[in-house]
């Protein structure tokens, strides 16, 4: 896991990497890389090498990223990214051939948004959504909603509907729920989301004069899905 030995949790993850059919490629903001407590590197320790493959970038061109646009123009890739366009993954997985490669944006909701709609090979694959109400349990970091998970969290679950195995989520989330164990152990506090501080009058930042963002933060407070 490369964490020090005090925090490390080897103990967590599975002796033997999951064994999946479903490819993931994690597209990771740069800002994210920089984060101690990332989920991705959890995430890529319980799989096989070559069934998690992260890149690292904000821009995604055709020429620079060959492989990479081929996996996007293959009609079996989906990309999970919520929205009016996206179907829900349980559908898809019902089908009897069901995809083999995933692409999952890794970043903060205006990071993956940017990098979404800045680059036009992520919106060649089928647009897929998580229909749940799965509260995070990623609880030593700051939430927009209730209901936004990490992006450990989107892949385990994720994975579990395609590969048809409920027992691919508990795996992936162990070492999620020891990290966050660890840390509260060494004194970080439980993150509310910020739509939670805002509907309680227990937001303490200044509001923001931007109205786009103000907007924002009124629709949280009325869970307004944004």
């Amino acid at each position: 896991c490369s964490r020090p030995q005090k925090v490390c949790l080897c103990p967590f993850l599975p002796v033997h990497p999951l064994k999946v059919s479903t490819c993931l490629y994690i597209i990771q903001h740069p800002a994210e890389e920089s984060r101690v407590l990332r989920t991705v590197p959890l995430l890529a320790a319980c799989l096989p090498p070559d069934k998690c493959k992260v890149l690292i970038g904000r821009r995604f061109s055709e020429e620079r990223y060959p492989e990479l646009a081929t996996v996007c123009r293959n009609p079996n890739t989906l990309i999970l990214y919520p929205g009016a366009e996206a179907t829900n993954l349980e559908e898809i997985a019902l089908m009897p051939s069901s995809p083999s490669v995933m692409i999952i944006i890794d970043g903060t909701w205006s990071q993956a948004k940017d990098i979404f709609y800045k680059n036009s090979l992520f919106r060649l694959p089928k647009q897929v959504q998580l229909k749940t109400n799965i509260s995070s349990q990623y609880v030593i970091r700051t939430q927009p909603t209730n209901t936004c998970l990490s992006t450990l969290e989107c892949a385990a679950i994720a994975l579990t509907i395609m590969e048809k195995n409920n027992s691919i989520q508990e795996t992936i989330l162990r070492p999620l729920q020891a990290l966050c164990s660890f840390q509260l152990q060494h004194g970080a506090q439980i993150h509310h989301s910020k739509e939670h501080l805002l509907r309680n009058g227990l937001y303490d930042k200044p509001m923001p004069k931007n109205k786009r963002k103000l907007r924002r933060m009124e629709l949280l407070v009325n869970n307004v899905k944004i």
